[in-house]
């Protein structure tokens, strides 16, 4: 195995544990947050914050280097406009995350538990990219 397979594996690793750690796999934590009711529950932002955190001043040391530890060059998004497609995805995942309680990220790290609600959202996720992808392909 490559060291860049290694490193991903251990921070995919590490970020799943995180997630679990914090609760972030479980919908009702999530649901919780974007809930207006007086049960509001502020922990998923302590968890945003903490995560920008820890990240931001490796992506500034990155940026500032020219070039990441393992790799020869960043990889950034080459679409930067904001077009119809990613408003209508934006609004798809939001809709999503406030019916559910659940983002890729922590479905996938979810996984492990074996929840059938687990596996049917990854599933249905997995499908609808699958589908967006067959329907409009990006450019």
């Amino acid at each position: 195995m490559n060291p860049t397979s290694v490193i991903a594996l251990v921070s995919g690793s590490l970020f799943a544990a995180g997630l679990a750690l914090s609760g972030m796999t479980r919908p009702e934590k999530v649901l919780g947050f974007l809930s207006v009711s007086a049960r509001w529950d502020p922990s998923l932002a302590l968890v945003m914050g903490g995560a920008i955190a820890v990240m931001a001043p490796v992506v500034f040391w990155t940026r500032r280097r020219g070039r990441p530890l393992f790799e020869t060059t960043t990889h950034e998004p080459a679409q930067t406009r904001v077009d119809g497609r990613l408003i209508l995805g934006s609004v798809l995942f939001g809709v999503g995350w406030g019916l559910v309680g659940y983002c890729p990220g922590p479905a996938l790290a979810a996984l492990v538990t074996g929840s059938l609600s687990t596996i049917a959202f990854v599933a249905a996720m997995l499908a609808g990219l699958w589908i967006v992808d067959r329907v409009a392909p990006a450019k």
